[in-house]
């Protein structure tokens, strides 16, 4: 397994992951991304970063079944891991421990 860094990236793609259990593949993941933050990402992009948590431990995914839609081609579903799991609870625990300590006076006073 690869280091266990997670990315700003990584980890809004891990959320959307859960979010989206159990309908998380590539297209739903960059569509939800799009939809919930506005930020337009390709598919390329998505597909690199589910490939890093998957190296790391954070995703799992199996192959859905084959679609006439599809042409025959089959989509592959991702879902989070217990480690993914947890790799979110400590970025969580991490960025509201940090934010709790910013005072008024770090704000300038407002």
């Amino acid at each position: 397994m690869k280091g266990t860094y997670l990315g700003e990236f990584e980890e809004l793609v891990l959320l959307t992951v859960g979010a989206l259990y159990p309908e998380a593949y590539g297209v739903a993941v960059m569509d939800e991304i799009k939809k919930e933050t506005g930020r337009t990402v390709n598919i390329s992009a998505i597909h690199s970063a589910l490939r890093r948590l998957d190296d790391k431990g954070f995703v799992k995914s199996k192959m859905g079944g084959a679609t006439n839609e599809r042409g025959g081609r089959r989509k592959r579903y991702f879902e989070l891991t217990s480690q993914g799991k947890k790799a979110l609870d400590e970025a969580q625990s991490l960025r509201l421990k940090l934010y709790n300590r910013i005072t008024d006076i770090s704000l300038g006073g407002s």
